[in-house]
């Protein structure tokens, strides 16, 4: 089967050498252009580029694709079969939807309907989920609303964050990605319409969405900040500067007013909603390195009753 790959980042990588380990014919990849990154702000070639490199593949990195006939005359001579889109991050247009027999075939990373998007894993364990998954699904011009195909449950542990979860979904959803185009080549796939009323969208991540709301309940804190990161994180302030948090836990606690502090012997307390309280692990102050609680106290000297926030 004669394919083009489009995909970005780390997690699209584990769907490419999927697909080069299975005997697919990629006859090209198509990534992000190469851009700056880091404090050095060193330009740096996308993972998927990387790979792709190591393979002897050809590559385009256009930087638009809606109206780029160059482009889409590389793709119309090419003829593929079907397009892999993996968080590429375009949108498809509609000459590339329309293109190849089998589609573009998407693996979107949760369960769909649930959670279409640009931030599907963070969402889900922000919102609390036990379970998500990966859904690979053809393309069409909604968000995330095209004809499912296959589906792989994944459990979402306790302490489980994004940065962790992430790599188990993408193995999943290589081996998803495999089964699912064998499976249109072999017409013993039946695409399913999607439940528009059971959607949930999982918006791009916001800067702000990391600051610490100590009047939700502790649990609700702990669950985004797993679920943001590594950006954006959680913060807070502490006597007027900035104090991220990188770790803390839902504890039972006496009752403490929503942000106040209680500091008890090495453990760091703040009150939340609901009558919780989080300990916090591992913090960061403003202009600092991360250090843990008990450095904190130790540096700091945080009293009970000073606030958060």
């Amino acid at each position: 089967m004669n394919l083009v790959f489009c995909g970005t980042p780390q997690f699209a990588v584990p769907t490419l050498e999927k697909l080069i380990q299975s005997g697919f014919a990629i006859k090209l990849v198509v990534t992000q252009p190469d851009r700056p990154r880091g404090r050095g702000m060193e330009v740096i070639a996308p993972p998927v580029k990387q790979l792709a490199q190591r393979h002897g593949i050809p590559i385009a990195q256009p930087e638009k694709i809606k109206s780029n006939p160059e482009f889409r005359s590389q793709l119309e001579a090419i003829r593929p079969e079907a397009i892999v889109v993996v968080a590429y991050g375009r949108i498809i247009p509609q000459w590339m939807i329309d293109l190849p027999p089998l589609g573009n075939i998407n693996l979107h990373a949760s369960l769909l309907p649930k959670y279409r998007g640009a931030a599907p894993i963070q969402w889900a364990i922000a919102n609390g989920e036990t379970v998500t998954g990966a859904t690979t699904m053809r393309i069409d011009a909604g968000l995330d609303t095209g004809d499912m195909l296959l589906r792989r449950e994944l459990t979402i542990a306790d302490d489980d964050t994004a940065v962790a979860l992430a790599p188990r979904l993408a193995e999943i959803g290589a081996e998803l990605m495999v089964e699912t185009l064998r499976g249109l080549q072999s017409g013993t796939i039946h695409p399913q319409p999607q439940d528009d009323s059971q959607a949930t969208l999982a918006l791009l991540l916001k800067k702000e969405d990391g600051l610490i709301d100590f009047s939700r309940s502790a649990r609700e804190i702990y669950n985004r900040l797993r679920g943001f990161q590594p950006w954006p994180g959680a913060f807070t302030s502490f006597r007027g500067k900035a104090l991220n948090v990188w770790w803390a836990k839902p504890v039972a606690a006496a009752l403490l007013k929503v942000g106040e502090l209680h500091v008890q012997n090495n453990r760091l307390l703040v009150g939340c909603s609901e009558g919780s309280a989080l300990e916090m692990l591992e913090v960061q102050p403003e202009g600092k390195r991360r250090i843990s609680a008990a450095e904190f106290i130790n540096g700091y000297q945080p009293k009970s009753g000073e606030r958060l926030g």
